[in-house]
């Protein structure tokens, strides 16, 4: 299994907004795609500036290849990104993941 990070910075004030954004547009995407194997959204707010990491699980480099392009390591964006972002990082880190824990509801 693969991870694919990803980190974008809104300022504070638009981070509500940016949140349903994204459950409108990547996180569909994301689930959408065959070999995607779940999506955490992370938000952690500084001050005036809102931090987002989004966390997504993949069975292979195949599969993120689906949803990002050839070049799996570049960002994607959408075309109401520059509504929110501060900045577009260029690239994404990917991860090998060894050992995954849910945890129970009981």
């Amino acid at each position: 299994m693969i991870a694919r990070l990803w980190h974008g910075v809104t300022e504070s004030s638009k981070s509500e907004e940016y949140l349903d954004y994204l459950f409108k547009t990547g996180v569909p995407d994301y689930r959408a795609t065959t070999g995607n194997q779940g999506v955490y959204v992370l938000r952690r707010v500084e001050d005036d500036r809102a931090h987002f990491l989004l966390l997504t699980f993949w069975e292979s480099k195949e599969a993120i290849a689906k949803f990002a392009g050839t070049d799996i390591d570049q960002a994607r964006y959408y075309e109401a990104d520059k509504e929110y972002l501060l900045e577009f990082e260029q690239t994404v880190r990917h991860y090998e993941v060894f050992v995954g824990c849910a945890l129970d509801s009981d």
